[in-house]
C-alpha cells in the first residue's frame, strides 16, 4: 500500500518533465532502485531534448563533434594521476553526455535502424556512472551498452566490451559497428586463435570486445613478455561486462591460470640420487680458519677433527657446509658421478630446459646431508611435508624451492609430485578491480546485489522495462520421482505442439535434455535440442523459437544473449540469407539490399507475431529448479519480452538434486507410505517455501566460496602487483642504472657484515668479491678497517668496476643487458614463487585442524616467502651483470652497424615456456659464458684454492 503510494509520487514526478520521458515506473521495481532511477529521468529528457536538432545535421556533422570532443576531453585528463582518473573522467563527460547520448541514438537510427527507447538511455546512464543495470532480457543490452562505450572512448584510453562467449563478442562489434564508425571510433574483437598482431590491432581500437578469458589471458601474457612492443594490451580504464552476473559470479570461483612445465623430466633428480648415494662426503662445521689454513670437520661418532683442504679434496668426494648449508663436490667426487651418470661433463644439461648436472647434485647433497625426515620434514601418505623449524608444525602443502624438493623427495624413493606450474594467475574479480571505471549489465543481477557490492564496489539497479511485463508465472508442480515429473513434462509438451504455441524447455543438464528429446522422439515430437558447445548455431535456432509449433529443449544458459521474439526473428532471418549469398550483411554497402528483404517478409512475420499472440505467447518449461535464482529467473525472462504474452511453470521432483540435498526427502517418505501414486502433484505453501530456502542455502555456500577464493587471491594480487610493477618499469624506463646500482649497494650491505661477525674472515670476503664483482682487493687493504668503512671502499670499487664495464660494452648494449638480466632473473624467481604459493595453498586448510585460521597462516607465510623472493631477484640480477660476456660474433662476412643484440631482448624465459613457438633469437646473444678455467685448476685470483671452490662457485 505505502509503495504504490510512493509510486504513484515518483511517477508524477517523471511526467512533468520536459521534453517529455516515456519511463514507467512499477512495482516490481525495487525501493532503492526508484531512488536511483527518478532523479536521472531529467538527464533523459535532457537527451531527448536533442533528437530533433540532431535529425537535421548532415552525416560529416556527428564525426566532426566527435573528434571536438576528443580533444575536448582528453585535454582535460592528460595529466591525471590513476587515483583520480575516474572522478576527473566522469566530471569531464557529464558536461557532454546528454548531448553525445542524443548524437549516438541518431547514429544508430541511421546506420542499424535501431533508435535506443528511454529506458535504454537510462540504462546507458547507469553503466556511464559505474553501476549495473538489471534490464530485463529483451529490453536491448547491446544497443544500450553503445551510449556509455562511445562516450567514454571519447577519452582516448580504450573501451572493452566483454561478452560471454567468442560468437557474441564477433556479433556484436559487428552488429554495433556501423554505430561507432558512423561516429568516427575504430571498433576491434579479441577471438581465442587470434595472432599477437591482430591482437595487438584490436586492442588499438577505440572499442574492443572480447569474451572475459580473452581479456584476462592476454593481460597475464602481457606480463610474460621481454619487450614493450610484444604487449598487447594498453591498459585498464573502462569496461562494460554484459551478462555480467555469468562472468563476475557464475565463472568467478574459477582462477585464470597460465601453466607450463616444472620440469621437462623428473629423473633427473633420481639419477643424480643414485650417485650421491655412492659418495663419500664430509660434513664441515667451519668452512675456514684464517690463522693455519684448516677446516674443521665431523666425523661419523661426532667428533671434530682439523683438516688441511687438499686433505678433502684427496680424500672425500664431497663437501657439505653446515653453516652456510651449502654443498659442492670435490675433484674426485666430479669424476666419479661424471662416470656414474655416464656424462662427460657435470656442464651437460640433463635436457633442454634444465640446469646443469652439478645443479642437481648440489641440491640432493643438500637433501641427504643437510634436511632431515623427523626433523626439518617427515614423509606421510607418499608425500613430503615441511615441518614448521620455529613452531614444529607440520607445513602440508608447503614446498622447497630450487628443485630441493623434489632432490628430499628422491632420496626418499617417492614419486616426485610437481610435473606443471603455475607460470601466471588472476582471478576475475581481480582482473576486473583493476580497471578504473567498470560496470555491468544482465537480465538478473539483483539477488547477487550484495555479492556486486561487497567484492566489486558495484550497485545493481533494476530497470524499469520499455513496455509493462504482462508474462504470467505459475506456480511450481512438484512430483514424488523424476518419472512422474518428466511423464508430466512430455503431456504438457504435447498439449502445447498441438495448439502450436512455442515452448522453450529448459534443462539444468545435458543428460536431462537428451531424456527429454529421447521421450518426445518416442511421440513423434519435433523438436531442437540444444546445449552451450555450439555458440553460434544456437543462437540461430534460439533466435527463431518463437516461432509457430516450435518446441526447443535447452540448458538455461544455451542461446544467452539472444532475443526470441515471437512469430520469429526477421533480423536473423535476413542476415541468414544474405551470408549464404555471400554478402556481409554488417556492411553499409549493402543497407538497400537489406531494406528490400526486409520490406518483403515483413508482412509475413508480422502475421506470425500476430497469431503466436493471440495463443498466449511463448510458454517457458522448466524441468528442474537451479541451485540459484538467478538462473531460474533467467530461464523465465525468455518469455515476455517487450510487453508480448508468455507464461512461465516449473516442474519439480523431490529426487531433484535441490529437493534430496535440503532434506525434502522427508516428503518423499511420507508419500511412499501413503502409498501416491508417481504422477501425484504436490501444491503446497510449505514445500516452496522449503525449496527457496534451499536456493538461498545454496547461493551463500557458493557466495562463501567466491569470497574465500578472494581472500587468498587478494594476497598474491598484491605482490602480483609489485612484480608486475617492477616488470613495466624495466621494459619501460630507457634506463634502469640507477636501480641496478641500488642492488648492488644493497646486496653489499647484507653480505659484507657476515664476514666481519666474531673473527674477521677477509680471505673469505675477497673470494666472495672475485666470485660476485669479478673484483680482486687484498685482504690487507681490509684488515685495519670496520665494517662501515669496508662496505663504503667496497661500494666505490664496484661502482668503478661497473663503469669500466659500461665503457667496455658502450653505454647502450649495456642498457640493453640491464634490461634483458633483470627481465631474466624477476621472471624464473616469481615463476618459482608461484609454484612454492601453489603447494602452499594447496594444504594450507590443514592448518585449520592446529586451531589456526588458515589464511591468517597464508598471509603470514606469503608474506615471508615474497620478501625472500626479493632478495633473491636482487642477489640474481648483481650476480649475473658481472658475470654476462657478449660472445663473439658468429661471422664476419656481414656488416651491423648494432653488432651485440641480446636473446633476451626478444624472449624471457617465461614467454618462451608458455608460447607454442619460441621467437627466433637474433644472431648476437648475451651468454653466461667466460674465458675458460678448469673447475679443478687452481684459481686465477690468486686464493690458491681450486676454481670451482673460488670463483667458480
Amino acid at each position: 500500500m505505502f509503495k504504490n503510494f510512493f509510486l504513484a509520487g515518483y511517477q508524477r514526478k517523471i511526467n512533468v518533465l520536459k521534453p517529455p520521458v516515456n519511463i514507467v515506473l512499477n512495482k516490481e521495481l525495487p525501493t532503492p532502485s526508484l531512488r536511483e532511477i527518478v532523479p536521472l529521468a531529467r538527464l533523459v529528457g535532457a537527451v531527448n531534448g536533442f533528437e530533433d536538432e540532431l535529425k537535421a545535421k548532415p552525416d560529416s556533422f556527428f564525426k566532426e563533434k566527435t573528434n571536438e570532443f576528443k580533444k575536448k576531453i582528453q585535454a582535460e585528463i592528460v595529466s591525471v594521476e590513476k587515483e583520480n582518473l575516474r572522478d576527473v573522467v566522469n566530471n569531464a563527460l557529464s558536461s557532454v553526455m546528454p548531448f553525445y547520448f542524443a548524437m549516438v541514438r541518431e547514429a544508430a537510427r541511421r546506420t542499424i535502424r535501431l533508435r535506443h527507447f528511454d529506458v535504454q538511455i537510462l540504462g546507458g546512464i547507469m553503466l556511464n556512472r559505474n553501476k549495473i543495470a538489471e534490464m530485463v532480457t529483451g529490453e536491448g543490452k547491446t544497443l544500450a551498452a553503445t551510449l556509455p562505450a562511445s562516450l567514454n572512448a571519447l577519452a582516448g584510453r580504450g573501451v572493452h566490451v566483454v561478452t560471454v562467449n567468442d560468437y557474441l563478442a564477433n556479433r556484436d562489434s559487428e552488429w554495433m559497428g556501423p554505430v561507432y564508425e558512423f561516429l568516427g571510433f575504430s571498433v576491434g574483437v579479441i577471438q581465442q586463435d587470434m595472432e599477437k598482431d591482430a591482437r595487438h590491432q584490436a586492442y588499438s581500437c577505440d572499442i574492443t570486445y572480447g569474451t572475459n578469458n580473452e581479456f584476462g589471458f592476454d593481460y597475464l601474457r602481457d606480463n610474460m613478455v621481454a619487450s614493450k612492443a610484444s604487449m598487447v594490451q594498453r591498459g585498464h580504464f573502462f569496461a562494460i561486462v554484459d551478462e555480467v552476473d555469468s562472468i563476475l559470479v557464475d565463472e568467478a570461483r574459477t582462477p585464470l591460470i597460465i601453466s607450463g612445465p616444472a620440469e621437462v623430466s623428473v629423473d633427473k633428480y633420481y639419477r643424480a640420487d643414485r650417485a650421491i648415494r655412492q659418495l663419500k662426503v664430509k660434513s664441515v662445521i667451519q668452512s675456514f680458519d684464517n690463522k693455519d689454513n684448516t677446516i674443521t670437520v665431523k666425523n661419523t661418532d661426532g667428533s671434530e677433527v682439523r683438516l688441511q683442504p687438499q686433505e678433502l679434496e684427496e680424500n672425500f668426494d664431497a663437501v657439505v657446509e653446515e653453516k652456510t648449508h651449502n654443498a659442492y663436490l670435490t675433484n674426485s667426487g666430479e669424476h666419479r658421478c661424471e662416470k656414474l651418470l655416464g656424462v662427460a661433463s657435470l656442464e651437460e644439461l640433463p635436457d633442454k630446459f634444465s640446469n646443469p648436472w652439478t645443479h642437481y647434485l648440489t641440491q640432493g647433497l643438500r637433501g641427504h646431508y643437510l634436511f632431515h625426515a623427523e626433523q626439518e620434514y617427515i614423509v606421510k601418505d607418499g608425500k613430503v611435508i615441511i615441518v614448521d623449524e620455529f613452531t614444529g608444525r607440520l607445513m602440508p602443502g608447503r614446498r622447497w624451492s630450487d628443485g630441493l624438493h623434489q632432490a628430499i623427495e628422491a632420496k626418499e624413493n617417492l614419486r616426485i609430485q610437481e610435473e606443471t606450474q603455475t607460470l601466471a594467475t588472476v582471478t576475475l574479480q581481480n582482473y576486473f578491480r583493476m580497471y578504473t571505471k567498470l560496470a555491468g549489465m544482465t537480465g538478473t543481477a539483483y539477488t547477487e546485489a550484495n555479492e556486486f557490492r561487497h567484492i566489486y564496489n558495484l550497485e545493481v539497479v533494476a530497470m524499469p522495462t520499455n513496455r509493462a511485463l504482462i508474462r504470467q508465472n505459475f506456480p511450481d508442480r512438484i512430483y514424488k520421482t523424476k518419472k512422474g515429473k518428466f511423464e508430466a513434462v512430455i503431456a504438457e509438451i504435447e498439449s502445447l505442439a498441438a495448439a502450436k504455441r512455442p515452448t522453450l524447455v529448459g534443462t539444468t543438464s545435458i543428460e536431462d535434455s537428451e531424456t527429454l528429446s529421447f521421450l518426445l522422439q518416442k511421440k513423434g515430437i519435433a523438436h531442437n535440442v540444444l546445449n552451450a558447445k555450439y555458440h553460434e548455431k544456437e543462437a540461430h535456432i534460439v533466435a527463431q523459437a518463437g516461432r509457430l509449433g516450435q518446441i526447443t529443449i535447452a540448458t538455461n544458459m544455451a542461446g544467452r544473449g539472444t532475443d526470441i521474439i515471437l512469430g520469429g526473428n526477421i533480423d536473423f532471418f535476413i542476415k541468414d540469407l544474405l551470408k549464404r549469398n555471400n554478402i556481409n550483411p554488417y556492411d553499409l554497402g549493402y543497407k538497400e539490399e537489406y531494406e528490400k528483404l526486409y520490406v518483403s517478409n515483413k508482412e509475413k512475420f508480422d502475421a506470425e507475431h500476430r497469431h503466436v499472440v493471440e495463443l498466449g505467447g511463448m510458454h517457458i518449461l522448466g524441468t528442474q529448479r537451479h541451485e540459484a535464482r538467478r538462473i531460474d529467473n533467467q530461464l523465465r525472462g525468455r518469455s515476455g519480452r517487450q510487453g508480448d504474452p508468455g507464461s512461465s511453470r516449473f516442474y519439480v521432483s523431490l529426487e531433484d538434486d535441490l529437493m534430496r540435498l535440503f532434506g525434502l526427502e522427508r516428503i518423499y517418505v511420507l508419500m511412499d507410505r501413503f502409498g501416491f501414486p508417481e504422477n501425484t502433484v504436490i501444491e503446497h505453501p510449505i514445500v516452496n517455501r522449503s525449496l527457496e530456502i534451499a536456493q538461498k542455502r545454496v547461493e551463500a555456500h557458493n557466495f562463501e566460496i567466491r569470497k574465500q577464493l578472494l581472500e587468498y587471491d587478494n594476497v598474491m594480487n598484491k605482490q602480483r602487483e609489485v612484480i608486475y610493477g617492477q616488470r613495466q618499469d624495466i621494459l619501460e624506463k630507457p634506463s634502469i642504472k640507477d636501480e641496478i646500482l641500488d642492488m648492488i649497494s644493497e646486496v653489499i650491505e647484507k653480505n659484507v657484515p657476515v664476514y666481519f661477525e666474531d673473527e674477521r674472515n677477509l680471505l673469505g670476503l675477497t673470494h666472495w668479491l672475485k666470485q660476485k664483482f669479478d673484483l680482486e682487493i687484498v685482504s690487507h687493504a681490509l684488515s685495519d678497517i670496520n665494517v662501515e668503512q669496508a662496505q663504503e671502499l667496497i661500494a666505490q670499487k664496484v661502482a668503478s668496476a661497473y663503469e669500466t664495464r659500461e665503457q667496455e660494452f658502450s653505454s647502450a648494449v649495456m642498457r640493453e643487458m640491464e634490461r634483458s638480466v633483470a627481465l631474466s632473473v624477476v621472471d624464473s624467481r616469481w615463476k618459482e614463487h608461484l609454484l612454492v604459493m601453489d603447494a602452499l595453498k594447496e594444504g594450507i586448510g590443514l592448518r585449520g585442524y592446529a586451531q589456526t585460521d588458515p589464511l591468517v597462516e597464508y598471509q603470514k607465510e606469503t608474506y615471508t616467502a615474497f620478501n625472500e623472493m626479493i632478495a633473491s631477484i636482487k642477489e640474481g640480477i648483481v650476480d649475473l651483470i658481472f658475470k654476462i660476456r657478449l660472445a663473439a660474433p658468429t661471422t664476419t662476412t656481414v656488416f651491423s652497424e648494432t653488432p651485440q643484440n641480446l636473446v633476451h631482448s626478444q624472449y624471457s624465459p617465461l614467454e618462451k615456456e608458455a608460447s607454442a613457438k619460441p621467437s627466433t633469437p637474433v644472431s648476437g646473444s648475451a651468454t653466461h659464458t667466460e674465458k675458460k678455467v678448469g673447475r679443478n685448476e687452481p684459481c686465477p685470483c690468486g686464493s690458491g684454492k681450486k676454481y670451482k671452490k673460488c670463483c667458480g662457485q
